[in-house]
């Protein structure tokens, strides 16, 4: 790109977030990717930005119960637990409500190990991972469903709850 083509292509990109910036005025609690996606390069960084979070989960909770661990055949290791997040919000008259929600959560490899080695129920972590749902057929025949968040990071939080 010659020097004139970077000259003329600022100029436009100044024209542009001039406009945005102007438009965006009158909106309170627009965010940086609101202005950024308004602006000149608007389907490139959106893509990249939407990319990167797509299927993105990540969650802090406490462990509902011990983790379960599964050697398999291949003799890989799979742990599984529960994670209780919670959320507050109060009602007309002011009283506070806690809402719990409750996550299946699903770790391979490393993440296992470290799982095994020190969670336990009530422990607090933060975990980054992705949904991932599948079905099986129960004892009964029915087919069951189950969503999933597979663990990716999971980190400590707090201290370990005494037994």
């Amino acid at each position: 790109m010659g020097s004139k083509s970077k000259i003329e292509f600022m100029k436009s990109y100044q024209k542009h977030k001039t406009k945005a910036s102007k438009k965006l005025k009158p909106f309170k609690r627009e965010n940086a990717q609101d202005i950024i996606s308004k602006s000149l390069f608007n389907n490139h960084l959106n893509h990249n930005v939407m990319s990167t979070i797509r299927n993105h989960v990540q969650l802090i909770g406490n462990l509902g119960d011990a983790p379960k661990i599964t050697e398999l055949e291949n003799g890989r290791k799979v742990a599984r637990f529960s994670l209780a997040t919670n959320s507050y919000y109060k009602k007309v008259k002011g009283e506070k409500v806690q809402s719990t929600e409750w996550h299946n959560i699903v770790a391979w490899g490393k993440t296992t190990e470290i799982v095994e080695s020190y969670a336990d129920k009530g422990r607090e972590v933060a975990i980054e991972g992705k949904l991932k749902s599948r079905s099986y057929e129960a004892e009964d025949g029915s087919k069951k469903y189950v969503t999933e968040v597979e663990v990716n990071e999971i980190l400590l939080l707090g201290n370990k709850p005494n037994k």
